[in-house]
């Protein structure tokens, strides 16, 4: 009697019956925080669904690992094509980067 936790929907796999992505379960769990630390992260999901979405990642490393790669070489892409198409719009967010005060500083 196995529950589905996850399921692939526009591209991606996300919590079953939630908008949230396995992605951010996985980079969470990967980044140290316990499951109960990501369920104060995601309100909208059980702790249980936390626990399913991790226990398939655990089962299958591999697959997710190698579906994260290519969502961040995809995201790398679009974000150098951006850049070349809005060449003006990047060098304005860079220079407002350099006006921002650095924290503690």
């Amino acid at each position: 009697m196995g529950k589905e936790y996850i399921e692939r929907r526009d591209g991606g796999y996300f919590v079953k019956d939630a908008r949230v992505s396995l992605d951010s379960l996985v980079y969470a769990f990967l980044r140290g925080e316990s499951p109960e630390g990501i369920a104060e992260s995601f309100p909208a999901l059980r702790l249980e669904q936390i626990f399913g979405a991790l226990a398939l990642y655990m089962a299958d490393r591999e697959t997710v690992d190698r579906y994260l790669c290519e969502a961040r070489q995809e995201f790398e892409t679009m974000r150098q094509q951006a850049r070349q198409n809005n060449p003006a719009l990047y060098a304005k967010l860079a220079d407002a980067r350099q006006l921002t005060p650095t924290p503690g500083r």
